[in-house]
Formats: structure tokens, C-alpha cells, sequence
């Protein structure tokens, strides 16, 4: 490819970065200008997008926002509060500048470092004059092709998981609606799982936030026993995929009804019924709970290869919950009264991308 300059992206280049998006295999929902506009609403937090071009053509881009951690520390994250991010360039040269001069950026900004939620591994090796591009490991993700039709959801998942959904449906009698009308329900169960877990949730804002801007790409979806809400999820659609995140479920609601079991089952028939081909099941911590629930539906996990440019920082970040050293914090956390949970999210959110 022939040269190729790097400048800012600005509300002016949306639409082409969003079409480079959605042709590049490696572009994701989180990669477009609608995630940063919610993000930036909610939290204020400032693009620092960088773009390539080559004469009028569009041939890259590294979306990235400036972010401040609890420590008072600048970082430049691709993408905060998603699961998926780093470049899409339309060849490793233009990825590897991209990212190059990000930490050149990362540099003039003093920031502690560069982080890029990449997928899978970068197809570039190396990059001369840049901070060390270190790699981190603590996650994984859970996608599958969908059956070719509904009844194909059911018997494609192991045998318990089978048993637990459909006696959710015909003992239990749950049943799944959906309408962005429920988002205050979800975010609810949401809060109520964060607490219980011993980590700070969201604001609602931002859930509102992200119904308003997403459009018919946003939507959620509430289990209920009669009038009683047991599980609720939102998700994202993007091309051909469906992704679950956000999501929470009412107290012994798994254990008594199996509301999760039914909820995930219910989702993918309903993705398959709209005419979409994979399912995303999102992000989990390496050995967590979250991870073996995934794994008992019938899914299999993948690393998620993330980058870090480690600009002013020394070491990869540490203040995650699988760190023996914030389980006290954890612990404090899901003692707090629901009231004041709520209350102190939304301030410590911003700080938490």
C-alpha cells in the first residue's frame, strides 16, 4: 500500500469510519461512532480517534477515548466499557501505524497506557520506536453459529441445560418478552447482580443513554413468571450477529425457575427467528462463574488477545476482581444497602471504564 497519513478522527468522518467498520472482519459494535457518542454522554469522556487515509480513501482506524482511573491516571482505552476494540486498518502496515502513532500520542498526553481490547492477536509483529506492546490474558469470549431454525436451539444444548429450559418453559411457565420499555427492569437485576458480586454497576442514564442512540440495534429482553420479572438482558444487534450484555436476574430466580437457563435459550430462537446467524454471549474472566455457566449452555470460549502499550506504566492493570488484593473491596461492596450501591455506581462508574 502506498503512503498513507494519520490524522484525528472528528464528527465529520462518522460515516466513512462506520462503513470501514462494518466491511472489516475485525470491526465490532463497539468500534462504531454511536458507542462513542453514548460513552462520551454519559461519562465525558473525549475521543482521541485516530484515522488513516491514503489521498480521499478511508484506510484505517483506532478508535480510542482519553480516560481517568480512580488513581487520578489518563489512559487511552479502545474501546471503555466494551468487550471488543483496537485497529481496523485494511492492511497490517496500516494497523501497525495506527497503533504506533497512538502511542505517540499516548507519549504527548503522558498517559499510563495505550489499551486495545483486540479480538484476536494483531497481524502485524512489532513496533519500532513504540512502548512495549504487552499482551493480556484475563478474558475470554463465547460466540456460535445459530441453528438454521428454532426448534435446532433447544436440541443443540447439552443434555442438563436441556432439561433445565424447557422444564422453564412448561413447568414454570416463563416466558420471554422484549420492548426497551423494560430497561428499567434490567437495570434493577443488573445493579442487584453487581452488588452481590462485589463490583460497582452503571448509572441508569446510560442505559437510557444507549436505547435512545442505538435505535432498533438495541434491545431488551425480560423473562417473567406471570407478572413477576425474574431475568432480564440487553443486547446488541450488529450485521449478522446478536450480542448479550447487560444483564441481571431477581434473587434465587436461577435456582428456583432456571430464569437464565430459559432466558439464553428463549434469546437465541428469537435471534434465529429475526433471521440472524450468530450469537455472541460476550465476555467472561477466565475461570469465573460467568465462564462455566457459558460452557454448560454449549458454548466454547476464546482468548481474547488484548494489547497494552505501556506508556508511563510499569505493569498491566491489577485492579480487576480477579486480584486476591480487592477481595476485601468485593466483599465490603456487596454488603452495602441497594440504596447507596446505586448512588455510589454512578459516580464511581466514570472512573471504572
Amino acid at each position: 500500500m502506498s503512503e498513507f497519513v494519520i490524522r484525528p478522527g472528528t464528527a465529520a468522518d462518522d460515516e466513512a469510519r462506520d462503513a470501514l467498520v462494518r466491511a472489516h472482519p475485525e470491526g465490532s459494535f463497539f468500534h462504531l461512532s454511536a458507542w462513542q457518542r453514548v460513552i462520551h454522554d454519559a461519562f465525558g469522556h473525549r475521543s482521541r480517534e485516530l484515522l488513516a487515509w491514503q489521498g480521499e480513501e478511508l484506510v484505517g482506524a483506532l478508535p480510542m477515548m482519553q480516560c481517568t482511573s480512580l488513581s487520578g491516571k489518563k489512559n487511552l482505552i479502545s474501546m471503555p466499557y466494551a468487550v471488543y476494540g483496537g485497529p481496523v486498518g485494511a492492511s497490517p502496515d496500516v494497523d501497525a501505524a495506527l497503533v504506533r502513532e497512538a502511542g505517540v500520542l499516548g507519549a504527548k498526553l503522558r498517559v499510563g497506557r495505550v489499551e486495545l481490547r483486540t479480538r484476536r492477536a494483531p497481524s502485524f509483529d512489532g513496533l519500532p520506536e513504540a512502548p512495549e506492546l504487552a499482551k493480556g490474558s484475563l478474558y475470554v469470549t463465547f460466540e456460535r453459529e445459530l441453528p438454521g431454525d428454532v426448534e435446532g436451539v433447544l436440541a443443540g444444548m447439552p443434555k442438563k441445560a436441556r432439561a433445565e429450559a424447557r422444564k422453564a418453559r412448561k413447568k414454570h411457565e416463563l416466558e420471554l418478552s422484549h420492548g426497551v420499555w423494560f430497561v428499567d427492569d434490567l437495570y434493577r437485576l443488573f445493579l442487584r447482580n453487581k452488588r452481590q458480586l462485589g463490583s460497582p454497576g452503571m448509572p441508569l442514564s446510560l442505559f437510557h443513554k444507549m436505547v435512545a442512540e442505538f435505535g432498533t440495534d438495541c434491545e431488551v429482553h425480560l423473562v417473567r413468571r406471570g407478572k413477576e420479572a425474574l431475568a432480564a438482558v440487553m443486547t446488541f444487534a450488529y450485521g449478522d450477529t446478536l450480542l448479550a450484555y447487560y444483564s441481571g436476574t431477581a434473587e434465587g430466580a436461577d435456582r428456583q425457575f432456571s430464569a437464565s437457563n430459559f432466558m439464553y435459550m428463549a434469546l437465541q430462537e428469537w435471534a434465529v427467528e429475526r433471521g440472524f446467524r450468530y450469537f455472541d454471549f460476550g465476555r467472561s474472566r477466565r475461570d469465573s462463574g460467568a465462564m462455566s455457566f457459558k460452557r454448560r449452555q454449549g458454548f466454547e470460549e476464546a482468548d481474547l488477545d488484548y494489547r497494552y502499550l505501556l506508556v508511563r506504566s510499569k505493569d498491566l492493570p491489577s485492579f480487576t476482581p480477579s486480584n486476591p488484593k480487592t477481595a476485601v473491596l468485593r466483599d465490603t461492596w456487596s454488603k452495602l444497602p441497594p440504596w447507596m450501591v446505586r448512588r455510589l455506581s454512578s459516580s464511581l462508574a466514570r472512573f471504572l471504564p
